[in-house]
Parts: structure tokens; C-alpha cells; sequence
């Protein structure tokens, strides 16, 4: 490991004296067996706790991706002797509150929407965040990235992993075989989209917006793409924070680009069914036809590579690669994305200690060398993503000149974030106009 790697900002003294000596090597507490093959050094700012402590922490990541971030902290553990026990949850974003309410939260919160971290920090249910975890914020994290963590000047999280939306995801071989060129232009994108339809090789775009009690948050990822490449990063701002109204002329004309895409029975559901199929196709599943050659496009961020079967080639040449959606002009740097949040709901010292951990290069270089995800930590190493594409994503995020902005409905308010905007959504995609679903959604923006 480099010494950039290395780096390390260290739990506050007095923190450090109540936890215990900082380790010299891998002692006290941690059997020998543990730790052998571990080499310690990067955990020493730690410390070392007794047996049996614990630290919770409550996400939504799951399945494949859990096992990942267990792994991601084993030798935290091994060298800390904290047993950090992680829960997923696809319905975190209603659990939370309930346990919450019910005296009974995690240690850690794992989220992937800053709105929801600000609902929580002005319940006060949250604490700010250490010291440790603030410095490690100031130097491996863009302001940007620091503000989705920060509610009323107050840092009460850190960011974790990342995520780059609007990747359009499609066989090399199978646009070599047609001709089909990749688009510099959103213009170009629908010109693409028109020639593969009127081919009939196959439908241009494959689409799913069912993910269970989050079902419509894929469609609100082509709105975002849309608002951010059309009217600039200046409204995207604006409307995130409702300065201008959600009906506004400029959102529903980002509205309308997307159903020009995908609301039309010639462009979709490619090996899926019609129109209509879009809103229970479950979004994990709405990219496999381009393997089949049912459909050329799906629209889906980077975390998708991991939805790919065993066996698939991620390359220029491979199986799948991808292209990020095009804008207004040419080389325009301007994309959207998402990453979840660390949180915690007290300051003990093992609490402290592992959100420092998450806060941290040694972390993030850890986590993205297990493969499959990437980070927006400028402490990362790009060579240690599992894939070019990943390998180029973090060096989008950590270009100065790219324009960033996070997902706009996981920073908004909860009620139209993760409820009418994703409803309204499904709404849209069933038949309703673009006019009576921005409406819908307009009308449920809390009062001040």
C-alpha cells in the first residue's frame, strides 16, 4: 500500500486515552490467530477495544454488495477487536424513523439520500460528526461531496461510496455489427434512437423502474440526466431546493426529452413487453436483453456492472460496455450521481472509531479493490477499480473539471424524493401527461 494510502487522521488524544494505548502491533484483546496474517499498521490510530464490543450499522446495501462491506472492514475488525455488525434493508428509509421513534437506533446509518440525513439531523436524532471523521472529510472529499453531509452548517455525515448515473450500456459487437455509432450529442442520442427503430433489429431501449418500495426511482435518474444536460447545473440547483417550482417550463421540457426515449411503443420494452411492462420490470433485470440482442440501450449507472452474469466481459471489446449520456454539446462534463451517506446516532468511542474508519483512504482503497463499486474519495487509487470503466469513473469524479451534482431525489425533501416523485413517475409511465405528473408532485412539496 502507497504511502497516500497510508494517510491517517487520528482519533482525538483524549478519545484515544479512553479507548486504550494506540497499538504498537496487532495486541491485547485480538487472539494471535486473528491478526497473523494481518498486517496492522494502517488501524493503529484505532486503538484496541475488549472483547465482545460491537457496533452496529443499519443500510440499504444488500445481498453481494453486504458481503463486499463486510469484507471491506475485516481487518478493521481484526485489529480493533470491534465486532461491526451490519443490517441491510430495502426498506431502510421507512425503518429508520420507526426505530428511531422507537428508542432503538443503529450505532451507524448507511444512506443513500442526503434529504433523508437532513430530516433526521433536524429530529435530532443525529450527532455531529467527530472531529476525526470531519477531518478526514476536509481532506479527501470536494465541497460538493461534504455539503450532502452537512444540514444547517453542521457536518453530521460522511460520504461513503459513489455512484455515476447516466451510463448508456450496450454490446460492442452488436453496434460494430449495425453500424451504429456512439453518440456525442443528446441530439445524436435521438437520432441513434430513431435509426435502431426504424431498423428493427431490435428495440432501442430496454427500461425498469420496479425496485419494491422504491419502484420509479430509475426513472427519476433519466429526469435528473435530463434537467442537469438541458438547462444546466445553475436550475438543476434551483429545483433541488425549489426555487423554482418542480412544473416548471424547464423540468417539463427534461420530461419530455425522456419520453421521447422511452414512452413510445417503437423504442421499448426490448425483450420485456410494451410500454406499459417499463413500470413492473424489475431494474436489475431491464438490462440483460442487451446480452440477448432483444435491445441495443439501457440507461443505468455505473453500480450496474455488477448486475451483469458471472462470466460477462466489461470492456470496450467485451460482452457490454458503456457510454455516459451525451450532452447538449459536445464533451460536456456534467454528470449526475449518487453514494450513500455515513451517519451515527451516538459518539461512543467504538462508534467513533468505525465511522472514522469509513471516512477514510484506507477504506475507500480497501472497499473499491474488492471490486464492483467506486468512490469519490481523492485518497483512491483509480488503478485499484475492478474494471476500466470503473477505473474511469473515478477519474470523472476526481476531475476538477467535471460538474457533479448528486441524484436531486435523494437530496430533496423525503415526501417528494422518495415519494411522489417516484410515484409520479410510475404514474407517467402508465399514461398520465407530462403536465398532470409534474402538478402531482409540485403539490406535494412540504410547506416551509
Amino acid at each position: 500500500m502507497s504511502a497516500k494510502q497510508r494517510r491517517r487522521l487520528f482519533i482525538p488524544i483524549a478519545a484515544a486515552a479512553v479507548v486504550g494505548l494506540a497499538l504498537t502491533g496487532c495486541t491485547g484483546d485480538i487472539a494471535a490467530e486473528e491478526t497473523a496474517d494481518t498486517d496492522c499498521a494502517d488501524y493503529e490510530a484505532y486503538g484496541t477495544f475488549d472483547a465482545g464490543t460491537e457496533v452496529n450499522i443499519y443500510g440499504t446495501i444488500l445481498e453481494v454488495e453486504a458481503d463486499r462491506l463486510n469484507e471491506s472492514w475485516a481487518d478493521f475488525e481484526a485489529c480493533t477487536g470491534i465486532d461491526v455488525i451490519y443490517e441491510g434493508s430495502a426498506e431502510f428509509e421507512e425503518q429508520i424513523n420507526v426505530r428511531v421513534q422507537g428508542g432503538n437506533p443503529p450505532d451507524l446509518g448507511i444512506t443513500p439520500q442526503p434529504g433523508l440525513v437532513a430530516d433526521l439531523a433536524r429530529s435530532g436524532a443525529l450527532v455531529p460528526a467527530p472531529q476525526a471523521v470531519a477531518d478526514n472529510v476536509s481532506e479527501f472529499w470536494s465541497e460538493d461531496w461534504a455539503s450532502y453531509g452537512t444540514v444547517d452548517g453542521t457536518l453530521v455525515g460522511a460520504p461513503l461510496m459513489a455512484s455515476i448515473k447516466g451510463y448508456v450500456w450496450y454490446s460492442p459487437a452488436v453496434f460494430e455489427e449495425n453500424g451504429w455509432e456512439i453518440p456525442a450529442t443528446l441530439d445524436e442520442l435521438a437520432t441513434l434512437t430513431d435509426e435502431i427503430a426504424e431498423s428493427e433489429v431490435m428495440k432501442p431501449w430496454c427500461v425498469g423502474f420496479a425496485s419494491g418500495v422504491a419502484t420509479g426511482w430509475p426513472g427519476t435518474d433519466w429526469v435528473e440526466d435530463m434537467v442537469l444536460r438541458q438547462a444546466g447545473p445553475e436550475v438543476y440547483d434551483q429545483w433541488v431546493n425549489h426555487e423554482i417550482p418542480f412544473n416548471d417550463p424547464a423540468i417539463a421540457e427534461a420530461l419530455d426529452t425522456v419520453g421521447d426515449f422511452i414512452k413510445g411503443p417503437a423504442n421499448v420494452n426490448g425483450g420485456l413487453g410494451e410500454v406499459n411492462s417499463i413500470a413492473t420490470t424489475e431494474f436489475g433485470d431491464a438490462g440483460l436483453p442487451v446480452l440477448e440482442g432483444t435491445c441495443a440501450m439501457h440507461h443505468q449507472a455505473t453500480f450496474y456492472e455488477g448486475f451483469w452474469p458471472d462470466g460477462t466481459e466489461v470492456a470496450e471489446d467485451g460482452d457490454v460496455w458503456a457510454f455516459i449520456t451525451p450532452g447538449v454539446e459536445e464533451d460536456a462534463a456534467a454528470v449526475t450521481g449518487g453514494g450513500e451517506i455515513v451517519v451515527a446516532f451516538n459518539d461512543s468511542e467504538e462508534t467513533v472509531a468505525v465511522q472514522t474508519y469509513l471516512s477514510s483512504d484506507t477504506w475507500a482503497n480497501n472497499r473499491v479493490n474488492i471490486g464492483g463499486v467506486i468512490s469519490a474519495n481523492t485518497g483512491l487509487d483509480p488503478e485499484n477499480a475492478s474494471s476500466d470503466l470503473l477505473a474511469t469513473s473515478v477519474e470523472l469524479l476526481q476531475d476538477p473539471d467535471t460538474t457533479f451534482r448528486f441524484d436531486a431525489s435523494d437530496v430533496m425533501p423525503g415526501a417528494v424524493g422518495t415519494g411522489s416523485f417516484w410515484k409520479g413517475m410510475v404514474d407517467w409511465i402508465g399514461g398520465k401527461s407530462t403536465a398532470e405528473t409534474l402538478d402531482f408532485i409540485e403539490g406535494s412539496w412540504p410547506a416551509e
